[in-house]
């Protein structure tokens, strides 16, 4: 018994022994491949000699060997960073083999699997979390273990192996049906995994649509082929990035219309989309349709993540400028080359709300981020929207992406308010409405100032996408230099007759609620007249130009709108 519990664990040890000695071999010959090799190329080349020599199915003298030596060439040419270091230096470390992200550090890496379930060990440094995501940013490990609970060798990043600070039991394998007792995590055939949200149109519209945060998309019938191994895979990347990624699935079966509509029906097998922030603002869905596995997957939907933060050079910003106007912005200082994920994510739920930047800076020796007051990286610097500066928060250190995500959001969160009381407090201190000359976006904090009692009309620009947010956004400001809404009303001196506001009717639903039971709930946009005084408003919902919306305003003030009660007074949240 003990023999054959011990044979195990020596092929396991000479395998990565002889994977460690291996290094020097040129692994383009070890996969057979040519230098210009695409991915797909290695890939398959790669899978292909892992079966021939696998431990498990080839007794052969060597196999062992071999089979690592094979893990090994995957491991430096399926990382483009490894692959383009062996090709500079003919070693996949290069200068530097674990980019700690400061100089004269480690990374704080260490990793070793010993082969028995529950037992990986390796450790992390949790402050270092700017080495999460980003391109040149990933450390890559590829090792297989002979015996029966290993189903197959992949190379998953780093990110991948601490999958455990992302949701995954510690006991067994991370890696759902990749390991351990073989079993996916995610549920046996037929099943859904709980993690996978069932979406149809309404919570397209919902939750993914301009809605800032990336989704993973599966599209299937009840014929499609392969769905286990499909929801297998979603299921380890939605742990991997948990936190900045949302998975959902449409079964076009049930939601016929709706697949037709987004174009997303699958033939044999299931589709997989990702709703992408990569090219624009406004979201759209793009198709992935690389091989299937884990990492190639991971790795795509990284790359779609919002990308909302403009990165800047701290030598040629300009602070007067760029601090100052409608939004309030925000800063990351980080040691990164690239926008870290954690960032990316929180630009996206939050691109409405504050104008993002990141700077990569060596330390805090750096004169520039002496002279915003920072003592420790990373840090996250904020400025009012009248300029004035907070470090909001030094030396940040978190333990997984989903729990940063969490804490930062929440300090973003108390930003906004101090903006929103800061620019109500200069309102009456100079007599004027927040923003004057701007289009305020309403709040719980400006709402009583904007379109209370005091003000006889308030025209409110209602809007559930970015798209449409921006044309009202345009229309009022044009309207509002018209002499037609300037005229003043003799009830209250000099006020001006009509206030203008934008209203984010995905985040305060009840305010469209509490004028009307639809809630208005199937128009992306509105121009509402609210008379807070008589409890009364009109609507325009269709040809909402800059003609049209004038056209509306001077009816209402001269009368000629018919108004409704509201059926209760609406508040914000």
């Amino acid at each position: 018994m003990k023999a054959s519990l011990a044979m195990p664990i020596i092929v396991s040890v000479s395998i990565f022994l002889f994977a460690v000695e291996s290094k020097t071999l040129d692994p383009y010959k070890v996969l057979g491949v040519d230098r210009s090799a695409s991915q797909r190329e290695i890939q398959k080349a790669f899978h292909k000699l892992s079966l021939q020599h696998h431990p498990d199915k080839n007794k052969n003298k060597g196999a062992q060997e071999k089979f690592a030596e094979i893990n090994n060439a995957y491991d430096i040419l399926s990382d483009e960073e490894k692959r383009k270091n062996y090709d500079l230096y003919g070693d996949e470390k290069g200068s530097s083999g674990f980019d700690p992200g400061n100089s004269g550090q480690h990374g704080g890496y260490t990793y070793f699997t010993s082969g028995g379930p529950g037992q990986s060990g390796f450790t992390f440094r949790p402050g270092d979390w700017q080495n999460m995501g980003g391109q040149g940013g990933s450390k890559s490990f590829s090792f297989s273990f002979g015996g029966p609970s290993s189903q197959s060798s992949f190379g998953f990043g780093l990110d991948d192996i601490f999958s455990n600070f992302f949701g995954g039991d510690r006991g067994g394998s991370h890696f759902g049906g990749f390991g351990g007792s073989g079993r996916s995590q995610y549920g046996g055939a037929g099943s859904t995994p709980k993690s996978i949200t069932p979406v149809n149109s309404l919570v397209y519209q919902k939750e993914i649509s301009d809605k800032g945060i990336t989704w993973l998309l599966l599209s299937y019938k009840s014929t499609s082929r392969g769905m286990q191994y499909y929801e297998s895979v979603i299921g380890e990347v939605a742990v991997s990035l948990k936190g900045a990624l949302k998975v959902g699935s449409v079964n076009c079966d049930t939601e016929t219309s709706f697949c037709k509509e987004l174009g997303i029906h699958p033939h044999r097998t299931p589709r997989l989309l990702v709703y992408s922030y990569k090219s624009s603002e406004s979201g759209t869905l793009v198709e992935y349709n690389n091989d299937l596995d884990a990492k190639n997957l991971k790795s795509f939907c990284q790359d779609h993540l919002p990308k909302f933060s403009k990165r800047v050079n701290l030598d040629h910003f300009d602070f007067a400028s760029e601090t100052v106007g409608v939004l309030p912005k925000v800063m990351l200082l980080s040691t990164k080359r690239d926008t870290p994920v954690i960032w990316r994510v929180l630009s996206g739920l939050y691109h409405k709300s504050f104008v993002f930047y990141d700077a990569e800076v060596h330390d805090v020796s750096d004169p520039m981020v002496r002279r915003l007051g920072v003592d420790a990286l990373p840090a996250i610097v904020g400025w009012l929207s009248n300029g004035e500066k907070h470090n909001l928060k030094t030396g940040i250190s978190v333990k997984d992406l989903e729990s940063a995500i969490q804490d930062l959001s929440a300090l973003l969160d108390k930003f906004e308010k101090m903006n929103e009381k800061a620019a109500t407090a200069k309102s009456k201190k100079d007599g004027t409405k927040p923003d004057d000359g701007k289009i305020p976006l309403l709040t719980p904090y400006n709402f009583g100032d904007i379109c209370g009692q005091e003000t006889p009309v308030c025209i409110i620009g209602a809007f559930r996408s970015s798209k449409a947010r921006d044309n009202l956004e345009h229309i009022l400001r044009m309207v509002s230099q018209k002499s037609l809404s300037r005229r003043r009303d003799v009830a209250f001196g000099s006020r001006d007759s009509v206030s203008y506001a934008l209203l984010d009717a995905a985040k305060q639903q009840s305010f469209l609620a509490a004028l009307d039971k639809s809630g208005f709930k199937s128009v992306d946009q509105l121009l509402v007249a609210y008379k807070s005084r008589k409890g009364k408003f009109a609507t325009l919902q269709s040809g909402l130009t800059t003609e049209e919306a004038e056209k509306f305003i001077s009816s209402v003030l001269n009368g000629d709108v018919q108004f409704t009660k509201i059926r209760q007074k609406p508040t914000l949240k």
